[in-house]
């Protein structure tokens, strides 16, 4: 076992760590000793051929570090289809854009039940960085859904002029984030240095940016926060978001993720942060250990998703927990039709249903936030409770 009490990892996977730490390292020398955690879990996530999602290691289903909610159960996919679909009745001929796909299940399922209800979509795009993780889609989409796979385009950037909708299922968490710190009346960036033969924490006084976003924080809260405080903010989310804007003319955005509005997220007593790292399905809070064979996420603030969204020329359609939503999009209307169904089939997606929306589960830690661009009708995903007011 790791220090972590985590399994220990194959001696494949610890000479690929260690070449990537010896990246990391050369990148801390080269910027005088110290990087920004943002930059840290860049390279560790993407650093091209070693970073997590950059390397040809499993990281997804039961083989891998974690499971997501379309790999859990195809009940997932199909209620985001018929989210789509009640935008494709408004707009007519309409694409949907994926991103960063996973292994491709989502992708499948959601073509497949667009097929059945004979409502596809002009083209399937997904936008993936993983030169690894495209492969595996499409031999899944090739295995699951080859009829629907000429649909499906994979992309480096935005594409221009898009019309549909925009799904995204646990992308937001895994973007780099700033760590810092309340040290008295001072700010402070947390970030990863290199002593005693290994990666350690060490802070510096916070950017201009860092700073004027963490006092910009205390004032939506109406509070300063307390001597000694460490969490995380995304300053990229505001450049991401305008990317997205400018490449979606008319439609609709879905964000899936674990997440809290604002007031819960940098609650006082939450004072340690949201990093959250997965390995072999095991979680635990230290990014510095298994560097390149473990995930790093992030919980997500969705009040800066929704304040990055209007500043970007979006609408705010909705908020909701992910069990009022998949409610919303008819999961219950899914169940009760498979009344005819083998029992085992029955008994199977109750109990993926149950995961998917218990609060105990995934329904109340994650949410979804809807966009809007140039299209002013109600989403069904939100019909059953919204909390944007929260945001």
């Amino acid at each position: 076992m790791t220090a972590a009490g985590l399994p220990a990892p194959s001696p494949e996977e610890s000479a690929h760590s260690a070449r990537l730490v010896e990246r990391i390292r050369d990148e801390i020398d080269a910027r005088h000793g110290w990087i920004s955690f943002e930059r840290f879990m860049e390279m560790a996530l993407y650093e091209p051929g070693l970073g997590y999602y950059s390397a040809g290691a499993i990281k997804l289903g039961s083989a891998g570090d974690f499971v997501t909610a379309p790999e859990i159960s195809p009940l997932f996919s199909r209620c985001l289809a018929n989210q789509c679909v009640e935008v494709f009745e408004h707009l007519g001929t309409a694409d949907i854009l994926e991103l960063g796909a996973g292994s491709g299940v989502m992708a499948a399922d959601i073509l497949l039940e667009l097929e059945a209800q004979q409502r596809l979509p002009e083209r399937y795009f997904i936008l993936e960085v993983s030169a690894d993780l495209r492969e595996r889609q499409r031999a899944t989409l090739a295995a699951r859904a080859p009829r629907q796979l000429e649909r499906v385009h994979w992309l480096d950037a935005w594409p221009s002029g898009l019309r549909g909708v925009v799904l995204a299922n646990e992308v937001l968490d895994a973007m780099p984030v700033e760590r810092f710190s309340i040290r008295g009346p001072q700010v402070n960036s947390i970030g990863v240095t290199w002593q005693l033969g290994r990666l350690d924490w060490s802070e510096t006084h916070a950017s201009p940016a860092l700073e004027s976003a963490v006092r910009a924080i205390e004032a939506t809260l109406g509070a300063a926060l307390p001597d000694g405080y460490a969490s995380e903010i995304n300053l990229r989310l505001g450049g991401w978001m305008r990317g997205l804007a400018e490449s979606l003319t008319e439609g609709v955005a879905l964000f899936i993720d674990y997440g809290l509005p604002r007031a819960q997220y940098y609650r006082s007593e939450r004072r340690e942060g949201t990093l959250l790292c997965h390995y072999r399905h095991r979680f635990h809070d230290d990014p510095l250990i298994l560097v390149g064979v473990q995930d790093i996420g992030a919980w997500v603030d969705f009040t800066a998703v929704a304040e990055a969204a209007s500043e970007a020329g979006f609408h705010v359609a909705g908020f909701a927990t992910q069990a009022h939503f998949l409610i919303g999009c008819g999961i219950e209307r899914q169940l009760a039709a498979l009344a005819d169904a083998a029992i085992t089939d029955r008994v199977q997606l109750a109990r993926q249903a149950m995961l998917l929306t218990l609060p105990g589960e995934m329904g109340e830690r994650f949410k979804v936030i809807g966009l809007t661009k140039n299209f002013d009708q109600p989403l069904r995903g939100f019909s059953v409770r919204d909390l944007t007011p929260t945001l």
